[in-house]
């Protein structure tokens, strides 16, 4: 596919749990998930909320107190510099870290919420942040909504919600105009989000997969560089800069 590299004004990301892990993010799912004696399926859910939200919120406590102590990577770095380069830019991630705010990026749309924010149950107010680590539970005390005093929650997607509508609206907007997909570090399987680089694709955009391991995009995709993203990603970059200054 010729690509008009100097030409090119609109551009969309999709990253995943790939991005992260470079940086000492966990992924809580299979055995490297297992907290105490649950996996994030058995704690992740509005059920289990239900039935003991002390038990998930401490859960949710130990996995910021985890991430708090990860930075961005080059990747991370990599995309946020990319982003002053471009008319049209979107980041849609499936991470909830909020590594790719801590890097300098200012358009992301996240699809499974953030850990770092909390919500009303009663949903009476927009979410807030609250960066807190660890969270006071002193005396089993639980977050709670500062504006009616109801139980609080993590503004996260949990197994068996929607994503935020708002959000997917945004991310299946981008990968319709998008003339350039980059695909970083994700599994492309978990749906809607697996389903945006073959929007993508229908339309005409140039789409490039930076994966270690294959997926079900490695066949389709344009461009397949099976390295992790830290060391890909920013030689791609230089890659496409030269690209533009010979063309």
């Amino acid at each position: 596919m010729d690509i008009p590299w100097h030409d090119i004004r609109s551009v969309a990301v999709l990253t995943g749990a790939g991005i992260s892990a470079e940086s000492g993010v966990p992924t809580f799912r299979g055995e490297d998930g297992l907290w105490r004696t649950y996996r994030a399926e058995d704690l992740a859910t509005p059920d289990a909320f239900c039935r003991d939200p002390h038990l998930v919120w401490e859960w949710y406590d130990w996995r910021r107190g985890l991430i708090a102590g990860c930075r961005p990577n080059a990747a991370h770095r990599t995309l946020a510099h990319m982003e002053r380069r471009f008319d049209d830019w979107t980041l849609i991630t499936q991470n909830v870290d909020g590594l790719h705010q801590l890097a300098g990026s200012r358009s992301v749309v996240e699809l499974h919420g953030s850990i770092w924010r909390m919500r009303c149950t009663q949903e009476c107010q927009t979410p807030w942040e609250d960066r807190t680590v660890p969270l006071s539970m002193a005396g089993g005390a639980l977050p709670r909504c500062p504006n009616c005093g109801s139980l609080a929650r993590p503004d996260v997607v949990w197994f068996g919600e929607s994503l935020p509508g708002e959000a997917l609206t945004a991310a299946l907007a981008a990968a319709q105009r998008c003339q350039v997909m980059l695909v970083v570090g994700t599994s492309a399987v978990v749906q809607p989000a697996a389903s945006l680089p073959l929007v993508a694709l229908r339309r005409g955009a140039y789409v490039v997969e930076i994966n270690p391991q294959p997926t079900p995009l490695s066949d389709t995709a344009h461009e397949v560089i099976r390295e992790p993203a830290a060391s890909a990603l920013p030689r791609w970059w230089q890659t496409w800069q030269r690209r533009v200054t010979v063309g």
